[in-house]
């Protein structure tokens, strides 16, 4: 039986600046109020003590993973939280030193009730441990896993809700690629109908475009946002906000006043190499200087590749098709959806388990991919645009300065835009049949590289740059 991962799961709403060491954190703290609800201990509970090991633990700090592990605890979330009470939350805990639950509940929780471990657990690098106290005896010990894209699991974990999911009678189960290219060919569709027709197994037509809508939304009002905000970002690096002046020169003096507005007065830009390039680069720095300030993003498949996908959708926006409507959108993002999915199943979309190469490279071939469909290309040479892709990512490690998903992160979303584009182009031209490398075959050389990947290079900070250069250089 194939495993049905939803584009809604690849494709999701969050803040950043990471999916794996902040959304999942998140997610997980909130799992564990829900669990102690739903076991009537919540009402008891006095002391609280969380563990962080591994990667979490080596970059937690960086990627604000402590802050995360209050707003979950305080049952914030992630999807709507308003931006600006992000900081009031967690201020208001580390004054008070205590945790607010809803319905008036209050347990105390001093600075030092989370600590760093830097030990792995076994079963994942990306390991949390939550344990409640009421009158001194321990009433509740939940250790959840951050595996990456958002997603959380435990180790004991029966999956029924997974489960229930996969005995529905998907129309075309998908587990590798070379099953979606045969379903392809055999029905003569696109690959972003074949995806379409499983995800309405699950919601109606108009649920999927609502949310497919909002996805893009998201996404459009955070390259708005990065574009338009200038400064510092914070975390010590000091790293300057790049796409507000690259944006200012590019623009030029057009006039607008909303997001609408914006994306017709980029088209009426120059469109030689040079400002393609530039706006590209632009829309996908953007994208990660907001998800670098704790901004609010779309996980594709992860915060910290965030930006590739929608600088890539862009690209199609403004320079590729200016007549492009929400129906081209929705292609893009069931398609990218899609890729990511056949990834994650088989290799892995957590750079705290395979590197930057499960992050960017990920993210780079579902962009590819979905590109190739919207410029006319076959259900073949959309896959070999995903292989491309991937292909020049193999081995890109995980190396980042301080812990902070900035230094060279932000960067590698341009470079991952830049290349999906290019693959997309080099995949038109490629007949599939003559190629010598499918995409699965570059799936699983991306897992196997991955796990003979020194564990210094995944998310650790303990190799590469985040060793060369210090906190104290910048």
């Amino acid at each position: 039986m194939s495993q049905f991962i939803s584009v809604f799961d690849m494709l999701k709403i969050g803040v950043g600046p990471s999916s794996s060491h902040t959304l999942g954190p998140w997610r997980a703290a909130q799992a564990w109020v829900k669990k102690l609800r739903e076991e009537n201990l919540l009402e008891n509970l006095d002391t609280i003590q969380i563990h962080l090991y591994g990667s979490l633990s080596l970059t937690g700090k960086g990627h604000a993973t402590d802050v995360a592990i209050l707003l979950g605890l305080s049952e914030a979330d992630p999807e709507y939280i308003p931006i600006e009470d992000v900081a009031i939350i967690v201020d208001r805990i580390n004054t008070q030193q205590e945790i607010y639950f809803k319905g008036g509940k209050i347990v105390a929780f001093p600075r030092n009730s989370i600590t760093f471990n830097r030990d792995f657990l076994p079963f994942h690098s990306n390991g949390m441990r939550f344990i409640g106290f009421a009158d001194g005896k321990e009433i509740s010990n939940e250790t959840y896993f951050s595996i990456g894209g958002g997603f959380i699991v435990q180790e004991d974990d029966n999956l029924e809700e997974e489960i229930e999911i996969n005995k529905k009678n998907f129309p075309y189960p998908i587990n590798r690629a070379i099953q979606l290219e045969e379903y392809c060919e055999k029905e003569n569709l696109q690959i972003s109908d074949i995806v379409l027709k499983n995800e309405l197994e699950l919601r109606s037509a108009d649920e999927i475009d609502f949310e497919l809508n909002r996805i893009w939304e998201t996404m459009l009002e955070c390259m708005y946002i990065g574009c338009h905000t200038e400064g510092k970002l914070p975390g010590g690096l000091n790293v300057k906000r790049r796409a507000f002046d690259t944006h200012t020169k590019l623009i030029k003096d057009a006039t607008y006043s909303n997001q609408k507005e914006w994306i017709t007065a980029i088209r009426s830009n120059e469109v030689k190499f040079r400002e393609i390039l530039k706006w590209v680069s632009c829309f996908a720095l953007s994208v990660n200087e907001v998800n670098a300030a704790l901004g609010r993003v779309v996980t594709a498949p992860t915060n910290g590749s965030a930006g590739v996908i929608p600088a890539v959708l862009m690209y199609y926006l403004v320079i590729e098709n200016h007549e492009a409507d929400f129906n081209h959108i929705k292609k893009f993002l069931l398609v990218a959806g899609e890729i990511g999915s056949i990834f994650k199943k088989n290799a892995t979309i957590s750079a705290a388990m395979g590197g930057c190469q499960a992050e960017i490279g990920v993210s780079s071939a579902m962009a590819a991919a979905a590109l190739t469909e919207l410029l006319g290309g076959t259900p073949a040479q959309c896959l070999s645009a995903a292989e491309i892709a991937m292909e020049h990512h193999l081995g890109l490690t995980c190396d980042p300065i301080g812990g902070l998903v900035q230094v060279p992160c932000i960067e590698r979303n341009s470079m991952g835009a830049i290349k999906a584009i290019h693959a997309a182009e080099i995949a038109l031209e490629t007949n599939p049949k003559e190629s010598l490398v499918h995409l699965d075959k570059v799936i699983d050389t991306m897992w196997e590289t991955a796990k003979d990947m020194n564990k210094n290079y995944k998310e650790t900070s303990e190799g590469g740059l985040a060793v060369t250069v210090r906190m104290v250089d910048c």
